[in-house]
């Protein structure tokens, strides 16, 4: 199995948020900034869910056993799952918290140190962009003339959507910041500092949401792209297959996917002609949608009451 697609993006991501991470933690502790706090938290969540989608990759590309006959792909989109939980739980819920906290002692940016929070903020915005950067660049390899929407939706792969969403999100937390530290620099009034960190706690959790859903979806067991169904209908009609009485697909992982039919066969054919006809048909399949590892076809004769709806 080749190595998971985006880890690119994964080290360039993960680069950014250890570069910037122990920066904010500074800015923070000079100037006891809930802003820098939320943003030092959401930094450490990013980071290590940029290593679990490296371990996940890396578990995945294991050898199928016979405790696990259909291979360990998904476990890709396990690790994507519980980096929705730890964005969701350590980075949204805590970045809302210190909100709260923060809203009940307003109190101004402390210390001598008030440049520090919006020079840590301007580097982090130009870290993070340059991580967004290659994320979209990555992307455009595999997104085709999806939208970016329909690229996060539909795409089999959890680790460039995630690596997007994160990247994204850390830009507009960067901002959410750097509008929280400004405004009470200029005012004196810590609330603005308390809604810039009220404001990450949102977008993180909005985000984690968005990525559970589109990952449980992922685990469940989602089917072919519509391309992918089309190609190999139109592969396995040739010798010997006169017909697909209905056909089922399932991706095992972003890579690999399952293709169970059952074709229609002439009932003058022999057990030879069909077993040519199988062959046949299996290796058409592999060449039109290389990611098909497991076919399984069954030959029988057609009949109304045996079809039942294609695979939409």
């Amino acid at each position: 199995m080749s190595a998971p697609n985006g880890s690119k993006a994964i080290i360039a991501a993960l680069a950014a948020n250890l570069s910037i991470a122990a920066m904010k933690f500074v800015a923070y502790l000079l100037t006891a900034s809930s802003s820098m706090m939320a943003e030092s938290i959401h930094s450490v969540a990013d980071s290590s869910n940029q290593i679990l989608l490296l371990v996940g990759g890396k578990r995945a590309r294991r050898q199928a056993s016979p405790e696990h006959p259909f291979g360990y792909g998904r476990e890709r989109y396990i690790y994507a799952f519980i980096v929705s939980i730890i964005l969701f739980s350590v980075g949204g819920l805590f970045a809302l918290y210190e909100a709260w906290h923060k809203f009940q002692d307003p109190h101004g940016i402390e210390g001598r140190w008030w440049w520090v929070p919006v020079a840590v903020l301007v580097f982090g915005l130009f870290a993070e962009g340059m991580s967004f950067r290659t994320a979209v660049r990555e992307s455009n390899h595999t997104r085709g003339r999806s939208t970016w929407l329909q690229f996060i939706r539909r795409a089999k792969s959890p680790e460039l959507p995630v690596i997007l969403l994160e990247d994204f999100a850390a830009l507009l937390g960067l901002s959410f910041a750097l509008f929280g530290v400004v405004l009470t620099l200029v005012t004196g009034n810590g609330i603005f500092d308390a809604a810039g960190t009220a404001l990450i706690g949102v977008l993180l959790v909005v985000v984690a949401a968005v990525l559970a859903v589109e990952t449980k979806s992922l685990l469940l067991g989602e089917s072919a792209t519509a391309a992918d169904v089309r190609a190999i209908e139109e592969a396995m009609i040739g010798e010997g297959v006169e017909k697909i009485i209905h056909l089922r697909t399932m991706h095992l992982g972003p890579e690999e996917l399952l293709v169970a039919a059952k074709f229609a066969v002439d009932k003058a054919n022999t057990a030879q002609d069909i077993a040519d006809a199988i062959n046949a048909a299996e290796a058409r399949i592999r060449a039109a949608v290389p990611i098909a590892r497991l076919i399984f076809l069954e030959p029988d004769v057609y009949s109304p009451a045996k079809a039942v709806p294609a695979q939409s």
